[in-house]
């Protein structure tokens, strides 16, 4: 296997040609594919002629033998299996192909940073109802506002037959997560260039999605909104955020309690580039699950599909125990990160000419299977690369529900990295319903800040 392998993962990607501009729904021919070539939430039904990549077969939905749905901890159903090879600085231009520029760019400054790739297993699954509704999606969502709003799609994949770069990030800004997801004791991390571990946040983190809801007549006016309450570390806690995301092009929405201050005010400086206070402003706002937001700053250019080498099914780093296991000095400890062979959507996006962001360019990987953004480079105003990229997809088998909240960047200059949105012990809980309109008030920010 690990010969068979090795051979595909030396032969050229193909990159298949997905180019155009953004548009409106794709006629009802064209949707047929979908159900048939195709799943209907839009990935390749098959697997790729080399046998690396297995036909897709509805995913993982049953939960290991050692699970305990009272806790939110999920085990690894794949503990038992081994490494098919490890690439690193000494054979990595073998794989080159199947490599992001920011996993090449740490092999090449870390001599001891691998990457251990292991069998792919296509464990995303969905419930039915998204599935009956991406399909219909196909023909009836469409974006206007210039690609910034969407419209005509609801509770499913918005177009899972995409033809423009948009398309393709609004299925990930729209993704399944669960009506309601919920992480009790998140922490977020720094790792200086002295190989410090810091903890920079902690906290209950709660996003929900709305638009997902398609029991009531009217058409959502939010696709998602979320908020944290940080407990820690002390300077933070008592903090609460919270912002509301938009589907008719107008953006976000955010507000902001500090206890020192005791009211709750808009805060607008959440979004694009501010510096991220979770992560010690090792990031921007909008690098939260890699990207989020507004897409108005950034041409966003549909490349093509490629396979990728990619963090995927990685259980043993979300939910290990003990942080200094998982986080060493320069990068994360690659014994307990899965890595494995997918396909993925390749989004260019360049900073518009008068725009202004610490980004002039992001290169999106994005998972045809959980439409989650698993691998991102970021590259500086001199164009130079900066800031790789990389999330950590479970599938929640309990729950039917894809999941990528931790997620971090490695800073090539400064020789740093954090994670964000880890939830380790205290795992990740979902809920099969949305909570009162009344626990979204600005008002009811401040009653749940928690000292």
């Amino acid at each position: 296997m690990t010969k068979k392998l090795a051979t595909a993962l030396l032969c050229a990607g193909l990159l298949s040609a997905h180019l155009g501009a953004a548009q409106a729904a794709v006629s009802a021919e064209e949707a047929k594919k979908l159900g048939a070539e195709l799943t209907p939430f839009g990935a390749e039904k098959a697997g790729n002629k080399e046998g690396t990549i297995p036909a897709y077969t509805g995913g993982l939905t049953t939960p290991p033998a050692n699970y305990d749905k009272s806790k939110n901890v999920r085990p690894d159903p794949f503990a038992n299996e081994k490494p098919l090879v490890s690439v690193s600085a000494k054979n990595m231009d073998r794989y080159a192909d199947k490599l992001t520029e920011g996993t090449k760019a740490l092999m090449k400054a870390y001599a001891d940073f691998r990457i251990d790739v292991y069998t792919t297993q296509r464990t995303v699954a969905y419930p039915k109802f998204v599935l009956d509704n991406s399909v219909k999606n196909a023909t009836r969502g469409k974006l206007s506002d210039d690609g910034l709003s969407l419209r005509g799609a609801r509770g499913g994949i918005p177009f899972p037959i995409p033809k423009s770069g948009n398309e393709v990030m609004y299925n990930y800004l729209a993704r399944w997560q669960g009506f309601s997801a919920v992480m009790p004791k998140y922490s977020a991390y720094n790792i200086d260039a002295a190989g410090k571990l810091v903890l920079s946040t902690q906290g209950v983190w709660t996003i929900e999605s709305p638009y997902y809801d398609d029991s009531k007549a009217e058409y959502p006016s939010y696709l998602t909104r979320a908020k944290a309450n940080y407990t820690g570390p002390a300077r933070r806690a008592g903090e609460s955020i919270m912002t509301q995301e938009f589907m008719d092009g107008k953006g976000r929405r955010a507000y902001q309690y500090l206890p020192g201050q005791r009211r709750v005010r808009l805060a607008p400086d959440l979004a694009y580039d501010t510096p991220n206070t979770s992560t010690g402003g090792m990031s921007t706002i909008d690098d939260v699950n890699l990207y989020n937001g507004k897409m108005d700053r950034f041409d966003f250019q549909l490349v093509g599909k490629k396979e990728m080498l990619v963090p995927y099914n990685a259980y043993r780093f979300a939910y290990h125990d003990k942080a200094e296991d998982v986080f060493k000095p320069k990068f994360i400890n690659p014994d307990v990160v899965r890595w494995e062979l997918h396909r993925v959507w390749v989004v260019d996006a360049k900073l518009k000419d008068g725009a202004r962001h610490v980004y002039s360019r992001r290169t999106f990987y994005i998972d045809e299977d959980s439409w989650n953004v698993l691998a991102s480079d970021q590259y500086d105003g001199r164009g130079q690369l900066w800031r790789p990229g990389f999330a950590y997809l479970t599938q929640l088998y309990d729950a039917a529900v894809p999941n990528n909240f931790a997620s971090g960047h490695y800073d090539l200059i400064a020789g740093t990295y954090y994670i964000n949105q880890w939830p380790g012990a205290s795992g990740i809980k979902v809920s099969e319903g949305l909570q009162q309109d009344s626990q979204w008030t600005p008002d009811s920010l401040a009653a749940q800040g928690i000292r």
